[in-house]
């Protein structure tokens, strides 16, 4: 059952992610980047890493999608205003495209991947709490750092935004 519904998943996710490529329209390509998601979420509910799935589904499904929904409905592409690229561009973005393709090809050509050993094998890995475990006792401190990090971010995101009295932006 684990095995078929990998391949199954496998093909939507390939087949998403074509769609992502391939489509004329942005918000189709959107809701397709939106089922590649949820596909890999499937992989990871597979592998056991429930927190993963999680944070995949929120963070990138939901709030990195509505974000770029908002971009593409706010910039108002259509074919009149899409500048028509060169046959040489294409050209060279399939040749880097292709390249790409083929160092990952190189860099994987020797990887022997192993099944998992059912004597060592620790269910629990993936937990949330197990996580948060791991978190809040081996790396406290640069986990504070970080929250530290985006509040000062978030307060210099508002004061750059913040307008004083009778200033106009446009």
């Amino acid at each position: 059952m684990g095995q078929s519904l990998f391949y199954f998943l496998a093909f939507v996710a390939l087949i998403s992610a074509l769609g992502v490529v391939f489509a004329k329209n942005p918000i189709h390509s959107v809701l397709f980047l939106i089922l590649t998601f949820f596909a890999i979420s499937g992989h990871y509910l597979l592998l056991n890493a429930q927190f993963l799935a999680a944070v995949n589904i929120i963070v990138y499904a939901g709030a990195i999608m509505v974000l770029f929904l908002f971009v593409i409905m706010f910039l108002n592409l259509n074919t009149d205003t899409e500048p028509h690229k060169p046959v040489l561009a294409k050209i060279t973005a399939a040749v880097a495209g292709g390249l790409l393709l083929l160092v990952l090809v190189a860099a994987l050509r020797n990887v022997n991947p192993v099944g998992a050993d059912a004597a060592t094998f620790d269910s629990q890995i993936g937990m949330v709490n197990r996580l948060g475990l791991v978190l809040y006792q081996q790396y406290l401190l640069p986990f504070e750092l970080a929250s530290v990090l985006f509040l000062v971010a978030m307060v210099g995101s508002v004061m750059l935004g913040k307008r004083e009295t009778g200033e106009r932006n446009f």
